[in-house]
């Protein structure tokens, strides 16, 4: 059995995302600077209505890492009782600042529900800016509130394999590692464990 994902769900795990293993051992932020976030929104503009002549400043750009923060928090205590990714044990916000900072990123934008209906569909909503405010923070705190008020969230998962560090949500039942490349070096690196101790 194969499991979708819905737009929500696939947004928080993509920013979420945006800290990564290098190959190396260490890890990436792919938010470190402007452009950054600029192409991160860019690669994102059919979930992201912003996305749109989009250039990040450093107001946006601290908001959304601040955001960012909260959610792989948050999305380490979804996985318990498991261990949370590598990247954030050391320095996991508290449950109850990074709830604080979610909800808050979530209201700086309002928006209306806008009907759509067009004559071939079902009627369609969907929430718009009520306001000329930037409303990006608010756009990703929503799809993360909207995914781990879901029961999408029990499949979240931190992938253990060796130098992963990434959260990934179960496509099939039993999936273990966030790719199958993940996998590979889970074995591999279990494999060279076993030896080690019979050499021993």
């Amino acid at each position: 059995m194969e499991y979708s994902i819905s737009p929500d769900a696939r947004l928080a795990l993509d920013l979420a995302l945006t800290v990564r293993h290098d190959g190396q051992g260490g890890v990436v932020d792919d938010l470190t600077d402007l452009t950054g976030l600029t192409t991160w929104v860019g690669a994102h503009a059919d979930a992201l209505p912003e996305a749109a002549g989009f250039s990040a400043d450093e107001p946006t750009l601290a908001a959304v890492r601040e955001l960012r923060a909260a959610v792989r928090a948050l999305f380490a205590r979804a996985v318990r009782p498991g261990e949370p990714s590598p990247a954030d044990a050391a320095r996991l916000l508290s449950v109850p600042e990074a709830l604080a900072r979610l909800n808050g990123a979530a209201a700086v934008a309002p928006t209306v529900p806008v009907l759509s209906w067009t004559p071939a569909s079902e009627p369609v909503v969907h929430h718009a800016p009520a306001t000329d405010e930037d409303p990006l923070t608010a756009t990703l705190a929503r799809a993360a509130i909207a995914f781990l008020a879901s029961p999408e969230r029990q499949r979240l998962r931190a992938c253990h394999a060796p130098r992963c560090v990434r959260y990934f949500l179960k496509e099939h039942p039993r999936q273990e590692w966030c790719k199958p490349s993940c996998g590979n070096r889970a074995r591999v690196a279990r494999h060279h464990e076993r030896h080690k101790k019979i050499a021993s």
